[in-house]
């Protein structure tokens, strides 16, 4: 719980933390219609196609929302020189997200992914997309990129999104990890499998329980508190973290750190979509960190807007008053 003092000082100091997000950009294309009958070619259903949505996704939906919370939002990617990479700056433009050091490159293609909508459910998806890991020339870029913003700007804090789409390769996480401990900036991860391991010596890891079990190849048989405490110990015993940060689905929140540990229920909702809910979270807990350095504050925060974004359909950031007043009413004593 906080007072009302502390509650109108967090939100107000929103728009004067600045903070870097490096991974895995993308555009999340909908096409909307309605469903009416079988196709005679083949047993599939024809869909009537009555709207096509463009949003963003990956890393840069965790930007969206921290631009929604009103933060200064610095994005670090490898793009495709292509229709769907100057789509996808457009749309990071029009939201105030600042997209300088965003590389396009000639050796990748833009990940969309398309999702087909019939009567509020996805019916199908296209992805059109480069997994690999990209080059030494794209990682040199990025990394320059990285290192002239942070000296030029002086971060609260960088996040590290993974997508397992290539950008955040071992050396870019290594060197980005370090750079950031050098400057004394606290690192926020939300990882893959593939290079879970990776991200020695960071402030927050974020996996979900899905993750940990496939990234640590271990059984969880239920969720309690001592049980997700030894999840922490293994990680912490790879990872030399500061702080370990789980979400549970339905189960809520864990987190972890020397002093403290705790399971955060989660609260009611009408879910309607889990789509985004994880990027919601990370971006929720980092800000509230980097502003406060209260890691249970960040977690309880995270847990409402993760909870809040699961009642749209389809991926969309917070909206900052919905959570002011979901935070007031929960949190402010």
């Amino acid at each position: 719980m906080m007072d009302q003092q502390a509650f109108e000082k967090l939100f107000g100091s929103f728009d004067q933390t600045k903070i870097g997000v490096v991974g895995d950009i993308m555009l999340d294309t909908y096409w909307w219609g309605s469903v009416d009958r079988i196709s005679p070619e083949a047993p599939v259903p024809i869909v009537s196609l009555q709207k096509k949505e463009v949003r963003v996704g990956g890393a840069a939906n965790v930007a969206l929302n921290l631009r929604a919370l009103g933060t200064p939002t610095t994005l670090f990617a490898v793009i495709g020189e292509d229709a769907e990479g100057k789509e996808l700056n457009s749309l990071l433009n029009a939201e105030g997200i600042n997209t300088k050091y965003i590389y396009p490159s000639k050796e990748r293609v833009t990940t969309n992914k398309v999702r087909i909508m019939g009567r509020n459910q996805q019916m199908m998806r296209l992805d059109h997309e480069h997994t690999h890991d990209i080059n030494a020339a794209e990682e040199a870029q990025l990394l320059a990129n990285f290192y002239a913003y942070v000296d030029a700007e002086k971060p609260s804090l960088i996040i590290l999104e993974d997508y397992n789409k290539g950008v955040l390769t071992e050396k870019v996480i290594t060197a980005v990890i370090a750079y950031c401990q050098s400057k004394g900036i606290p690192t926020a991860v939300d990882p893959k499998q593939k290079n879970f391991l990776a991200y020695k010596g960071c402030t927050i890891f974020k996996p979900n329980l899905k993750e940990v079990k496939e990234g640590l190849k271990i059984e969880i048989p239920s969720v309690t508190l001592e049980n997700l405490n030894k999840v922490h110990a293994t990680l912490h015993a790879h990872l030399n973290h500061e702080i370990s940060f789980i979400t549970l689905s339905e189960h809520g929140v864990y987190f972890a750190k020397s002093d403290t540990q705790k399971l955060i229920p989660t609260h009611i909702r009408n879910i309607a979509d889990v789509s985004g809910a994880g990027d919601t979270v990370i971006a929720v807990a980092s800000l509230t960190y980097a502003s406060t350095k209260d890691m249970e504050l960040a977690a309880e925060l995270a847990n409402i807007a993760g909870g809040l974004v699961c009642e749209l359909v389809g991926t969309a950031p917070i909206n900052k008053l919905t959570l002011q007043a979901e935070v007031k009413k929960l949190l402010v004593k």
